[in-house]
């Protein structure tokens, strides 16, 4: 699942690319509000990007991961009805 969402943010990120170099490289010759439009469109687009490769899945099993402080760990183990071995 990782492989995939890198996938997305670089597709995102590289549309944000596109839009704005086509804007103000082709699109501004012929109407400027529809370039403006266009940059406008691509600045909402990394937010989105970062969104997207940040989210957790079903299967990302994050919240069993240690955290470095053994008496942490322990104390959630125990709260989780785990035993550490």
């Amino acid at each position: 699942m990782y492989a995939r969402r890198r996938h997305v943010y670089f597709a995102l990120m590289g549309l944000c690319i596109t839009l704005f170099v086509l804007a103000w490289g082709v699109v501004r010759i012929w109407s400027v509000p529809a370039a403006v439009a266009m940059c406008l469109v691509a600045m909402v687009i990394p937010p989105v990007a970062a969104v997207v490769a940040n989210r957790r899945g079903p299967e990302d099993r994050w919240w069993d991961d240690p955290s470095g402080d053994p008496q942490s760990d322990e104390w959630w183990d125990e709260l989780d009805g785990r035993k550490r071995h």
